[in-house]
This record gives structure tokens, sequence and C-alpha cells, in this order.
């Protein structure tokens, strides 16, 4: 039987999503949970790779179980073993059946992030979110970050050197909101390339800083170069926000 665990976790203390060979990674720390509470070895895929520092609000993996009589109230139970057993850093909402071909990361419609810039010195915000202090275009940027809707192939805001096999994603959302003096980034396409938020993020900050105008975005992306866009922001304000999936493979359409 499959199961899909929704969960949320701070980025801080892991190196990244995916399992490292010397690091401490958010799905070892989770599989170690999960084979040390059910008593047998169990892998689990998430919905996609959150780099070292990332944080998710919203995260998805599936795993499998040979036994498929939980019901509901065992998997509550499940849910509240596992986060008794983890620490602070790592939350699980629930965990639901799903159907035995549902997957994770290819059955995923759409993904949001969220960045967060603190726009004056901030204590309560240093650790979770980017701290720009100069003067930014906020309309610029939405100027620029509506283009991006405009653009599929995003090769320029790529991390250089990964294994992909095609750099096609179909953004819908690319919007700044400004609250007070926190500053939100939010985006959301069907996929995201590595470093690709951030990538982004950076280079809409120097159109912010009046460095370039809007209408440079079109440049950077046409080029299909990593090094004529503008330097990736710090991971520490990025979100993972929502996984959205077709409501058919969840058993009962939970």
């Amino acid at each position: 039987m499959r199961y899909f665990i929704a969960l949320s976790y701070l980025g801080t203390p892991y190196f990244g999503w995916q399992r490292q060979p010397e690091q401490i990674s958010v799905q070892q720390t989770l599989e170690e949970a999960l084979t040390t509470i059910m008593r047998t070895p169990i892998a689990i895929t998430g919905a996609g790779r959150t780099d070292t520092g990332v944080h998710a609000s919203q995260m998805w993996a599936h795993f499998d179980m040979v036994d498929d009589a939980f019901a509901k109230a065992d998997l509550t139970k499940l849910s509240y073993k596992l986060n008794s057993y983890l620490d602070q850093s790592i939350a699980i909402h629930k965990i639901v059946p799903v159907l035995p071909t549902a997957h994770a990361r290819f059955d995923a419609t759409k993904r949001s992030y969220t960045y967060k810039i603190t726009t004056s010195k901030n204590p309560f915000e240093a650790k979770s979110a980017h701290t720009v202090k100069t003067p930014l275009d906020i309309d610029a940027m939405n100027t620029a970050a509506a283009i991006l809707k405009s653009y599929t192939d995003f090769e320029c805001f790529s991390k250089v050197k990964t294994d992909v096999k095609t750099y096609l994603c179909v953004i819908t959302k690319a919007v700044w909101i400004l609250e007070n003096d926190m500053l939100f980034f939010h985006i959301t396409a069907d996929r995201f390339l590595r470093n690709m938020v951030r990538a982004i993020v950076g280079t809409l900050l120097e159109i912010g800083h009046e460095k370039h105008p809007p209408e440079w975005i079109h440049e950077v992306i046409q080029s299909k170069d990593r090094s004529v866009a503008g330097t990736s922001v710090p991971a520490h304000g990025l979100y993972l926000t929502a996984v959205a999936y077709p409501d058919s493979i969840f058993l009962n359409h939970e």
C-alpha cells in the first residue's frame, strides 16, 4: 500500500532534502524515524529536492508498506508517533492512502515557493529572511516578474552542470508583495530547476536596485547563460509553500 505524507521543516539544520553520503538530510531523518517506529526498513520519495538551508511549509513524500490494513485512526496515531520522535525542526501534518501508482514527484501538477526579505534590521527574522536595507523599486521588480510568465526556457536560472533533460518550466505566478517591513516574492510553476528561484530573486533585486531596467529580464532569459543573471540570494529566505496534486490519486479523494 502506498501512502503520502505531508510535512513541513526548518531547513537550517539540514543539508537539503535529499540523502547525502556524509551529511544529515531531511529525507534521511524521516526515513530513520519511520524505520524505527514501524520496525521495518522504509524508503521515502519526496516531491522534489530543496537545497541546504531551504525550508518547507508544505512538502509531500510517499512511502510503501506491505501491510495495507491501516485505518484512518492508525494513520493519525502514526503521525503522532512521528511527531513525538522527531525534533522541532520537522512536523508531520498528515498521512493519507493513495493509489499504488501515485508518485510524490511525478504526479505533482504545480509547486509554489515564497522568498522572504526583511527591509530593515530585524533580530527575529535574521535567520528566516534575507535582509536588504537599501531601497528597492518594487514596481520595477513586479514589471520584470510579470515578464517571466511569457517564457518557458529558464536555462539562465539553472545551476550550472546540473543533470536535467529540459530547462522548460511554465510559470503561472510571479509577484512581489510588501507587508510593513517584510517583502515576499511568490512564484508558482509546474516545475523548477535547481537554484532557479534564488537566481530569479537575485536577478530581480538587481532591477530593484536600479542596476538594470525591468526589460533587462528579456536579455537575461534569452541569453540562456547563468553568468548573465544575478547572483543567487541566500538559502535561508526560501520556502517551499505548496505542492499540488490531482484529487484522483488520493483514496477517498482526501
